[in-house]
């Protein structure tokens, strides 16, 4: 995708450092369990506090809190720090410009989230974060987090390569970020307090509208999309279902344990985001 070069005026970022991380994919019961494990709960996933621990938590796991720019870094030197930060950055500003004139459209207060780029581990406003969690969404400081290292393993353990596959990552995490500002959001989490039995039931119909998000932002950029981008997000999608992790960690595939969506699903929601270039097209996954 032909992104251009991000407006350091245009996007909010930082650095977020912290020790004690356990660098993705690595522990004590093997490499493809917890990377699997980690996608399942965090990539593109839900509301990070029901799985972080708070402050109290971060300092038993031996993390520091050594968030913020070094030595009065500017955003646009985090941006250039490594190819993967830029193509970040590039992502984030290009999904700022196409969905602030959405929400004056709507008459609904808009403000951008964060990037935040962290290595190992950090602290998040929703607790202590590792990179082995993978990126997720934090609505309590509205953050999008971040270890850029995660790309590398994405295409190694999951066969999703290529640069669509990353923005994919962003945009999805993005969706979250509209989902607080348009009250959906809070209103799932609601209806999972009153309905426990079926709060997995409606965690995948809030993922799979952030998927179906994501495919909106691209369809909207059509302009940009290059050959072989639609597969790329194809292939990221299917390697995220719920079904397919379940089937490569080795255990029997459960509809019941489903917080994401299937293979087919998460396809279906990019397709129809990308085909559309509407978000109310994204409206029936949230509807009850």
């Amino acid at each position: 995708m032909r992104l251009g070069p991000f407006d350091p005026n245009n996007i909010r970022v930082r650095r977020g450092e912290g020790g004690g991380g356990l660098p993705i994919g690595r522990g004590s019961i093997g490499c493809g369990t917890i990377l699997i494990a980690a996608i399942a709960y965090f990539v593109f996933g839900a509301d990070p506090s029901q799985f972080l621990g708070g402050t109290q938590g971060a300092d038993q796991a031996g993390y520091s809190d050594t968030s913020g720019q070094r030595g009065g870094e500017t955003g646009a030197q985090i941006c250039n720090d490594n190819q993967y930060a830029t193509e970040a950055c590039n992502a984030l500003s290009s999904l700022n410009q196409t969905w602030q004139p959405l929400f004056q459209q709507a008459r609904i207060a808009f403000h951008q989230p964060e990037l935040v780029f962290y290595q190992g581990g950090t602290r998040s406003g929703c607790g202590a974060a590792r990179s082995s969690m993978g990126p997720f969404y934090c609505p309590n400081d509205e953050g999008i987090y971040i270890d850029t290292g995660f790309y590398d393993q994405m295409a190694k353990e999951l066969g999703a390569k290529g640069d669509f596959a990353r923005y994919y990552v962003i945009a999805h995490e993005y969706g979250h970020h509209v989902q607080k500002l348009t009250g959906v959001a809070d209103a799932i989490a609601s209806e999972q307090q009153r309905d426990p039995a079926g709060a997995n039931r409606l965690q995948v119909m809030i993922e799979l509208q952030a998927d179906c998000y994501a495919g909106v932002w691209a369809g909207k950029n059509r302009n940009l999309i290059e050959p072989g981008d639609f597969e790329e997000g194809m292939t990221a999608a299917s390697a995220i279902g719920d079904d397919t992790l379940e089937r490569n960690a080795g255990e029997a595939v459960n509809p019941e344990t489903f917080t994401h969506g299937t293979s087919a699903q998460r396809m279906t929601a990019l397709r129809t985001g990308m085909q559309s270039g509407d978000d109310t097209a994204c409206d029936k996954y949230v509807r009850t």
